[in-house]
Formats: structure tokens, C-alpha cells, sequence
């Protein structure tokens, strides 16, 4: 028998910093390498060390390019971390904008903090640099979908087609005869821009996100809500901000609001979108038409409806523009970005709306502000709050319990194991709960830097 030991290195009791460490007498791999967002205490764990011999780890593999699956990376390097980083093409051209315009909010944030001091350090440093960052993907090495990698003589992968953003996957782990499946993030069943998920067919032990797994998002009538927000929007001459996560949501908006036009559902209001990490995805997404339902005219025209912010001189000219107008600006749970300047100027006005289009993290100023927070805390400073603020939950790229249950329904075998991760302590509770009673399974929710040891 062969010992396998797994380490819950983070998403374990959060939905943040996912990591899971697979250390073997003949490989260690980890899977995913993400950075904690949200709560402070959170935020303080990227600092630390990680509680292994990162040179050790030979391999690294990525279901997705989203920060919170990638984000350590270029710590990860820095702690010595020398093998490769595998992942689907799409994915790895999401990681590189990602890592890049990370690295650049960390080298400006940090520059702010000292200029300003308001940092509680003596010099306030980034978390990595562009340097950092740029290293990082020196190491990247691109996979195809489906395709089986072999590892070493008793371990082999496939990266599975699983929906949510563009270049996202499931991963089929086999090692020692035993098949791991590492959920990643599921996609939506139904999807403007993407496919369904495909689904794992057997799993000795499952891996399996839970951000959703105490919830059904609500059956919503986007285009009236929109349409409402819009209108209202007209009618206070204001503006309609849309914090917007760069990969897979901001494409999606522009998509329903240049097919709302399209159709006559709304007027034709400046749209105006300001997220270059948000401009370099929909480059991604003219590289990889394989991995999205758009044809490329569809693509072409949704792009020439809306103006397309290059500079941050054109983030301040949008603001001064006093026609009503929706700005939809990266971040999606309003943690950085170019989204914190327009709050800063417009978050104090009855005119303005703020609508919130995708989970929102504990400890995230985009949480604070669905709680009816009075005020946010902007680089130091206080703004008060007299926007509205609306949601739609709908708009979400997780599957929720309805369709996380259907992703496990074709899985043929009884797992020995679940284990259930990425997910707030109330929806890794009720998820366990309800998988118990729908499937007989019983799952395990693992407790982060906690270790299970296998004997396959």
C-alpha cells in the first residue's frame, strides 16, 4: 500500500485561497494555488509561510484563472517553487491578466499607503510585484482539455470541461487505481456565454466546491430588473455603477444589455466599461472562440455598443459626464479596482445606483454595502453611503445546490470520501446535510491546514 497525504492549505471553512497539497512517495502536486480575499484575518494568511517545503511540490495544477484560485502563485515561487504550472491554454492566458494587474494594484496600493500614511506597517509592501509576477509565468505550460497527462508511473490527469468562466475545468486525478476529482468551481446549467458543465462519472474521492450549497438562486426576470434600474437611472439623470468581476461577468453584461437594446427593452444610454484586466478577457475570449457560444460578429457587435475606457485620464471624464450612463468596473466584490474611484465620487449621491451582480465574500466592501453598510472605507478614508443599492443574485457563475446536486447525480460508484470545500461554514453544514439525505453519502468538511492520510 502507498501512503498518500492531502493538505487543506485553504477554501477549507471559506470560499478563499484555494490550495490542496497531494504529497505521494513519488510526486507532490498541489492543486490550485489561490490567494485569500475578504476578511482580515483571511488576508493575513497570504502572508504567512506556507506549513510545507514548497520546493518540494513538483507540479502545480489549475482548474481556473480566477484570483482566488491563483493568486499565490508568484509567492509560491518566491518560497522556492521550481516545476510546473499546468492548465488549460484559456486558463493560463486568464492567470497571466490576472497575476499582472494584481501585481500592478499591489506595487500602486502599497505606493499610496506610504505617500499617504496610512499603512499600520513603517513601509507598506505589495504581496508581490510585477516582477514577481512575471517570473511566475515563465513556469506556465498549457494543456488540452480531455487529454490524459501522465505524471509519474502511477498517476495521470485530465483537465474536464466544467462551465463558469472561460478556460475553467474540473480536474480527473487518478493515482494508485484510486480516481480524485477536484470540483474546481461549477458552472451554470444555463449560460448566455458558456456550455453546461460536464460531469465526473466516478470518484473515489470527491473534492467538491460549496459556495453555494445552502442556497437556489432566485428564479429573477433579469431584463425587467435592469430594464427598472436603467430607467430609474434615466429619470434621476445619475449613474448606474456595476462593480463587475473582469473574467466571465463583465462579458456576460455587456451581452444582455446589447441584447436588451437589441430588442428595444432599453433606450440607448451610454454604457461605459472600465476594467483593463475586464478589455485583456475579451481578447482571451477572440483567441478561444472553441471555449464560448458567441459567434464572432455576435462578439464584434456587442463590443462596438459600448465604449471601451482605456485610460484612467477617461475614468475621470466619465465621471464628469453628466448625461446618465451605467459604468460597469472591475471588482466584482468592490475589493480594488477602478470600480473605488467611481464610489469615492458617487457613492454619496440619492442619484446614483450600485448594483451588486455576483457573490460577495465576507469582509468585502461589495458584503458591506448588501448589508446596508452606512459607510465604506476607501484607502483610508470614509465615504458615506446614499446610493441604492440592488442585487441580482441570478447572474451568478456557481452552480447552486439544485446544480451542484445534478454535477454529482452521474457519478456512478459511492465515493469513499467527500469532501466538501470552497464554501462559508452555514453552506458547508447544510450541503453536507443535504447530500447525506439525497445520496447517502457522507462528507467531510475539512478544517483549513488539516491533513488526511490515505493508505491506496
Amino acid at each position: 500500500m502507498k501512503k498518500v497525504s492531502i493538505k487543506f492549505l485553504g477554501a477549507s471553512g471559506t470560499v478563499t485561497g484555494s490550495k490542496f497539497y497531494i504529497e505521494t512517495p513519488e510526486i507532490n502536486i498541489l492543486i490550485d494555488c489561490g490567494m485569500f480575499q475578504g476578511l482580515k484575518e483571511l488576508r493575513e494568511i497570504n502572508w504567512e509561510p506556507l506549513p510545507i517545503d514548497v520546493s518540494k511540490i513538483d507540479v502545480v495544477l489549475l482548474t481556473h484563472g480566477h484570483l482566488d484560485h491563483t493568486g499565490y502563485l508568484p509567492r509560491l515561487v518566491k518560497e522556492g517553487f521550481k516545476g510546473s504550472i499546468l492548465a488549460t491554454e484559456p486558463t493560463l492566458a486568464i492567470a497571466r491578466i490576472i497575476l499582472l494587474d494584481s501585481a500592478k494594484i499591489q506595487e500602486e496600493q502599497a505606493k499610496k499607503a506610504n505617500e499617504e500614511g496610512y499603512s499600520k506597517h513603517p513601509v507598506a509592501l505589495p504581496f508581490y510585484d510585477l516582477r514577481e509576477a512575471e517570473n511566475t509565468i515563465k513556469l506556465f505550460s498549457g494543456c488540452k482539455k480531455d487529454d490524459w497527462i501522465e505524471l509519474s508511473e502511477n498517476k495521470r490527469f485530465q483537465f474536464k470541461y466544467n462551465g463558469h468562466i472561460i478556460g475553467s475545468t474540473f480536474i480527473h486525478l487518478e493515482m494508485f487505481e484510486k480516481v480524485f476529482v477536484f470540483s474546481g468551481d461549477v458552472g451554470r446549467l444555463n449560460d448566455e456565454l458558456l456550455s453546461p458543465p460536464e460531469r465526473p462519472k466516478w470518484a473515489d474521492y470527491l473534492f467538491l466546491e460549496s459556495t453555494y450549497g445552502n442556497k437556489l438562486h432566485p428564479e429573477e426576470n433579469i431584463t425587467e430588473v435592469l430594464s427598472n434600474l436603467i430607467q430609474k437611472t434615466i429619470n434621476d439623470r445619475g449613474t448606474l455603477i456595476i462593480p463587475s468581476f473582469a473574467v466571465e461577468r463583465l462579458q456576460l453584461l455587456m451581452y444582455l444589455l446589447w441584447q436588451m437594446y437589441k430588442k428595444n427593452k432599453i433606450p440607448n444610454i451610454p454604457i461605459f466599461i472600465d476594467s483593463p484586466m475586464g478589455n485583456n478577457v475579451l481578447n482571451v475570449f477572440q483567441q478561444y472562440p472553441d471555449w464560448h457560444n458567441l459567434s464572432m460578429n455576435e462578439f464584434e457587435a456587442m463590443c462596438n455598443h459600448v465604449t471601451i475606457i482605456t485610460s484612467y485620464a477617461d475614468t475621470w471624464k466619465t465621471i464628469d459626464d453628466p448625461r446618465p450612463k451605467i459604468v460597469i468596473a472591475g471588482s466584482g466584490m468592490v475589493t480594488g479596482g477602478r470600480v473605488l474611484t467611481y464610489l469615492k465620487q458617487l457613492v454619496d449621491e440619492p442619484k446614483t445606483n450600485v448594483l451588486l451582480v455576483g457573490y460577495q465574500a465576507e469582509g468585502t466592501r461589495g458584503r458591506q454595502l448588501l448589508e446596508g453598510t452606512h459607510e465604506l472605507k476607501i484607502f483610508g478614508k470614509y465615504y458615506p453611503v446614499k446610493a441604492s443599492i440592488h442585487l441580482i443574485e441570478s447572474l451568478s457563475a456557481h452552480a447552486d445546490q439544485a446544480e451542484l446536486l445534478h454535477w454529482i447525480d452521474d457519478i456512478k460508484n459511492v465515493p469513499e470520501q467527500v469532501y466538501l470545500i470552497h464554501g462559508e461554514p452555514g453552506a458547508l453544514d447544510a450541503f453536507k446535510v443535504k447530500i447525506r439525505d439525497t445520496k447517502g453519502w457522507e462528507c467531510h468538511i475539512p478544517k483549513l491546514n488539516e491533513t488526511i492520510d490515505l493508505w491506496l
